[in-house]
């Protein structure tokens, strides 16, 4: 059974900086493309960022660019997202989710451009992050 356990929320103010970690109980960990996506509150979900399974390739929604970085451990099966100059409008629940390249038959694609919920198999739980200004 997958699990993805997400961390690193909390409260920061304006400007200011918070990583945040997934920690995956998956065995093929890495032939996953992995998302992060968030929830404020009174919206939809909302795609932030992913990174294909070997860790080669990202892709961000555009008011995270330059600000927000997705990586993987591929050792530890877990991504990150490093997440500065944070601001009030960032302010969610952050969620991970992880997408099977194998089952879908895309792993040859080596892409990370999976933007859409119905795009991924898997979710944690959510972690909050709040911005204060």
């Amino acid at each position: 059974q997958v699990q993805l356990v997400e961390s690193g929320g909390g409260l920061v103010q304006a400007g200011g900086s918070l990583r945040l970690s997934c920690a995956a109980s998956i065995r093929t960990f890495s032939s996953y493309a992995m998302g992060w996506f968030r929830q404020a509150p009174g919206k939809e979900r909302e795609f932030v960022a992913a990174i294909n399974w070997s860790g080669g390739s990202t892709y961000y929604v555009d008011s995270v660019k330059g600000r927000f970085t997705i990586s993987r451990d591929n050792t530890k099966n877990t991504v990150y997202l490093q997440m500065n100059s944070l601001k009030p409008e960032d302010t969610a629940v952050y969620y991970c989710a992880a997408r099977d390249e194998v089952i879908r038959r895309s792993i040859f694609l080596a892409s990370a451009r999976y933007t859409g919920e119905n795009e991924y198999d898997y979710w944690g739980q959510g972690t909050q992050v709040t911005v204060s200004s």
